[in-house]
């Protein structure tokens, strides 16, 4: 049985994440039919909408297949989620290699949002970074508040194939983003460097200049490994035990 979802990240993303965990846990395999729409809205407390984008998500990301008349069911992933369950000096090594790739993509959704921003997307990046601040205030890693803001970025391309790549890799990149998330955490200087970052990407959006707003994405991911190279021995032989619990970032 799921758990309902709450809290200030998009429903459907909530959801999606939620089937994603169930998946990667093993807790539906490959093969499960889905519970049917209307199951899923009565347990998780969400509309049909809600329900329909989750399962496009998934469907997206290669996790779920519809079968004509049968119902939707769990496939083979196309791709595996990182494994950082390693020594410490290779989780550092494949944790900044996530932050490489981060950089190269979200540099340029930054720059193709700053072309093509609507006020709705202003609204909807300015909420998301207003849940991350209140995900740092409550005390939560900010995981999912932190990939709801590089998702409504990418939403603001207008570009359906980056949105589903980023979504994708928001998903398959979730460890390492929360290792990510423990580090910055861990410094009151480190989260108010992050909000400043965040909010230098927004501005240079909302200002319609896509060089200053792939910058300011290039560099927000710089500092974040230099965050991380700078992080002491102690915290990288924690690092691959960091938790992925998403009934608990919900």
């Amino acid at each position: 049985m799921l758990s309902k979802v709450r809290g200030p990240v998009r429903l459907a993303d909530q959801v999606a994440g939620l089937l994603t965990e169930e998946i990667r846990s093993g807790r539906l395999a490959v093969g499960d039919k889905l519970p049917t729409e209307v199951e899923l809205v009565k347990q998780l407390g969400v509309s049909r909408t809600v329900v329909r984008e989750a399962v496009s998500q998934l469907r997206t990301a290669g996790l779920l297949e519809p079968r004509q008349g049968l119902g939707v069911f769990v496939i083979k992933p196309r791709m595996e989620p990182l494994d950082l369950s390693l020594e410490a000096s290779e989780t550092r090594t494949k944790v900044v290699h996530i932050v490489e790739v981060r950089r190269a993509i979200e540099a340029e959704a930054a720059a193709l949002a700053a072309t093509r921003v609507t006020p709705d997307d202003i609204t909807r990046i300015r909420g998301a970074l207003l849940a991350i601040d209140e995900a740092a205030a409550a005390g939560r890693d900010g995981v999912d508040e932190d990939l709801a803001f590089h998702r409504s970025v990418a939403e603001a391309t207008d570009n359906p194939y980056l949105v589903a790549t980023v979504r994708y890799l928001g998903e398959v990149m979730r460890s390492g983003i929360r290792v990510t998330r423990a580090n910055e955490a861990r410094r009151d200087d480190f989260i108010q460097q992050v909000r400043r970052e965040h909010h230098a990407i927004m501005d240079a959006i909302e200002s319609g200049d896509p060089d200053s707003a792939a910058a300011a994405a290039r560099d927000h991911m710089r500092h974040a490994e230099e965050r991380l190279q700078d992080a002491g021995d102690s915290f990288w032989n924690e690092a691959p035990d960091v938790p992925v619990d998403l009934d608990e970032a919900n």
